[in-house]
């Protein structure tokens, strides 16, 4: 699949459904993981939390390709809304993802 603004890992396999009924998953030993690494102190967090979950992958033999993808003020950015369906579109392809801390628009107050 060729996204706009996601730029896919060079190297990596997919995540598939190894049993429909009990939803196990098959993780190959480079599995691709999309990742969004989030607002405020999520930019800070995300990318942490993603250097600890590659010494642990490593530590078992995997690799993770990291694939970074857009919710928040990222995806305001680029896309002009909060949740692009390239991303959700991203997340449902590769099965498993991660995400970083985001903030919460708030709508503005009601005439009351």
């Amino acid at each position: 699949m060729s996204y706009e603004h996601i730029e896919p890992p060079e190297s990596g396999s997919k995540i598939t459904l190894a049993d429909e009924e009990s939803g196990e998953l098959d993780v190959p030993q480079n599995p691709v993981i999309p990742i969004i690494h989030g607002d405020g102190i999520g930019k800070d967090v995300g990318p942490a939390a993603q250097d600890v979950l590659t010494a642990a992958a490593e530590a078992t033999g995997r690799d993770v390709s990291w694939m970074e993808v857009y919710a928040g003020e990222t995806a305001r950015e680029k896309y002009d809304e909060n949740l692009p369906e390239e991303t959700v579109d991203a997340i449902r392809e590769h099965r498993v993802a991660i995400k970083g801390p985001l903030t919460t628009p708030v709508a503005p107050a009601s005439g009351r």
